[in-house]
């Protein structure tokens, strides 16, 4: 029998199976002008049908090709998402439009793998910065090398405050004590001023200040599950370089970070009876469209079992994704109804079953 090459064999393969493109692209409307996008998508477009003609046949080439032109003629501009997922194959054609943001990736495959859309997210570097003094406070958002001021609402002087204090009273002849008291409100307030923030921006939050103000600010702070360190840090004119250097240790190992925040947040849901932890709490919420945050192990399996517990086979027919794993099937829920999705390290929700869901309410 003559031998045919490896690139002859995975043509056949191809020819069976048929091809499956996944399309995961950035795609916010609002904020880029249509024609751009309208011939970003057609150079995507003409790749992937040069590619397909290529490696198969042009029957099923072209059937996959009129369904992508199909998809892209009938995009949603009005959108306010931040990425698309198009997956295309013989038999399907899917669009999810997505609250997260997704890095440019064409794959031509034989099947979809739903994690893919978890492996391509941005992970930008992104904290906030509580930068406390005597006198002052300012809050900064970092987003990689960038960092700039975030405008409260609240005074961000001590001095603000100087007003709302008590009519004076023996002890207050006490100038040490009146300053306490004085520092202590401005902290008060401060901490309120970071809610408000951090309710906007759920990110890491590192606290900049002397070891005195960051002592009594420890004993106040109703946000200590966002923080994640505390640094000790100059005088009250700090410039933004020097917080960025100030920061800079503590940020160099950022998978520790974004490990120590999901902790951190699960936690805090489990509080306020908002998590749904274990494969079964969690499709529920999933299936109910209450899923802010899924956490996971990056190994965590869960094979879909049928009557008389037997594990289920993989069989393209079953799940758009080819999903053989229930994992899977709740991934694509929480994308599909806006939700986000992280992996932490094997072993570290071992007490929440492996899996966890923040849900919104």
């Amino acid at each position: 029998m003559e031998k045919i090459s490896p690139v002859e064999e995975m043509k056949m393969i191809h020819e069976i199976t048929g091809p499956a493109i996944s399309i995961l692209l950035p795609f916010e409307p609002k904020m880029s002008l249509k024609h751009e996008l309208d011939h970003k998508l057609k150079t995507i477009a003409g790749k992937i049908e040069k590619e397909l003609l290529t490696n198969f046949s042009a029957e099923k080439a072209i059937e996959v090709v009129k369904k992508l032109q199909h998809i892209l003629a009938h995009l949603n501009f009005d959108t306010h998402k931040k990425s698309i997922a198009i997956f295309i194959s013989p038999e399907i054609e899917k669009v999810y439009y997505l609250d997260i943001f997704i890095k440019e990736r064409i794959i031509i495959d034989d099947s979809f793998e739903i994690r893919d859309l978890i492996d391509n997210k941005n992970q930008s570097r992104e904290y906030l910065i509580l930068h406390l003094t005597g006198k002052r406070s300012k809050i900064y958002l970092a987003s990689n090398k960038t960092i700039q001021v975030i405008k409260t609402n609240v005074a961000d002087n001590i001095y603000s405050y100087e007003r709302d204090m008590p009519e004076r009273v023996p002890h207050f002849d006490d100038p040490k004590k009146h300053k306490e008291i004085l520092l202590e409100k401005f902290l008060h307030q401060m901490d309120d001023g970071l809610t408000i923030i951090h309710n906007a921006f759920p990110l890491p939050v590192f606290v900049i200040g002397s070891e005195k103000i960051l002592g009594h600010f420890k004993k106040i702070t109703k946000n200590q599950s966002a923080i994640i360190e505390y640094a000790h840090g100059g005088h009250e004119d700090l410039t933004e370089s020097e917080i960025a250097k100030i920061i800079e240790p503590n940020i160099v190992d950022w998978n520790r970070i974004k490990q120590v925040t999901l902790s951190k947040q699960i936690e805090k849901a489990n509080g306020e009876h908002k998590l749904a932890s274990g494969i079964k709490e969690v499709l529920e919420a999933a299936i109910h469209k209450n899923s802010r945050l899924l956490v996971l192990e990056k190994d965590f399996s869960y094979p879909i079992k049928v009557a008389g517990g037997e594990e289920k086979e993989k069989n393209e027919s079953d799940h758009f994704f080819y999903i053989n794993d229930m994992v899977g099937s709740v991934i694509e829920k929480v994308l599909e109804y806006g939700g986000d999705v992280e992996f932490v390290d094997n072993g570290q929700l071992k007490d929440y079953d492996h899996i966890a869901l923040i849900k919104y309410y």
